[in-house]
């Protein structure tokens, strides 16, 4: 369950890959409350979703480890790896810098720096620190329809009114063959931008666990949660993926009013499990192999004088 944190690293066997989950989910989780309690951030509907931002613009790690640095440092604009500054803008960090701490696959923990506490070469005005990739077109879902595939989701197109965009279900069993075992069903007649926009909403509703526990996938078993806060979740996750490619979906608009102002403030959050908002979102960008994120090995020294 770890890698869906982070993003597409090579898949484990599956017995090793179950052994592992609890305790890396019970790792991350022990983090995420522990700073979450001492930060005390995301008590209120606008704190939240100003964290969603950030996580939509620190596009270079996956959902979790955004969230995990907004909580360290809420004003930062960019961090990456001492190999990233070094290779991609000959930038080092400074002898006294402060590192900040995200979980990785390979060890318990891994350090980045924030563009403050780094050194060397002007970053150029041209620098594309967050690029957009809003462009989607027909040949990138049945891209993504693929590699779903691979995964026992079969994508299927139905013909309907502009209201009904799709949704995600257990495949019949009845017509189940091997490996399908959800059924993805989405509008033929919306663009491929509103397609992947519901995409991203359905995958989020499996990957919540929504739809019940898949041990081969990784995804827990979270039926139990209501209604609203399933479409809350979901909305969130499609947030945090559509926007990470440079889209731009209606999540907006519903996630501000999620909750009812109380005496012209927010009120405070209930339930929300961030924890599984952020793994479901790192998921779905494994999913659909849209993960590109900041690289961890040895770095050169800085150069003297």
């Amino acid at each position: 369950m770890m890698d869906d944190l982070f993003d597409g690293q090579d898949e484990k066997p599956q017995a090793k890959q179950a052994s592992e989950a609890s305790v890396d989910e019970e790792q991350a989780r022990s983090l995420l409350d522990g700073l979450l309690e001492e930060s005390r951030l995301y008590t209120r509907s606008k704190d939240y979703r100003e964290m969603l931002k950030f996580t939509v613009k620190l596009r270079n790690f996956a959902p979790f480890n955004a969230m995990l640095l907004h909580i360290q440092k809420p004003g930062l604009t960019y961090a990456a790896s001492a190999r990233d500054w070094q290779e991609r803008f000959n930038r080092y960090p400074k002898r006294d810098a402060r590192p900040l701490l995200i979980l990785w696959p390979f060890g318990p923990v891994a350090l980045v720096y924030d563009v403050q506490d780094t050194e060397g070469e002007p970053l150029p005005e041209s620098a594309q620190m967050f690029p957009a990739r809003g462009e989607m077109s027909k040949q990138r879902m049945y891209e993504f329809a693929k590699k779903l595939w691979k995964r026992g989701i079969e994508w299927a197109a139905f013909d309907g009114g502009d209201a009904k965009a799709g949704y995600v279900d257990d495949f019949p069993k009845k017509d189940r063959k091997a490996k399908r075992r959800y059924l993805l069903s989405i509008n033929q007649n919306h663009s491929p931008v509103t397609q992947f926009v519901t995409l991203a909403h359905e995958l989020g509703h499996l990957c919540l666990g929504h739809c019940g526990r898949d041990k081969d996938l990784n995804i827990p078993d979270r039926k139990g949660v209501s209604h609203t806060q399933r479409e809350i979740e979901a909305e969130s996750v499609a947030y945090i993926v559509c926007h990470r490619q440079g889209i731009e979906p209606k999540s907006q608009s519903y996630l501000s009013n999620f909750v009812k102002p109380k005496r012209g403030e927010h009120e405070e959050m209930a339930g929300m499990d961030f924890y599984q908002v952020m793994r479901a979102a790192g998921q779905v960008e494994t999913f659909l192999g849209l993960v590109n994120h900041t690289q961890f090995t040895r770095a050169k020294k800085a150069p003297r004088g």
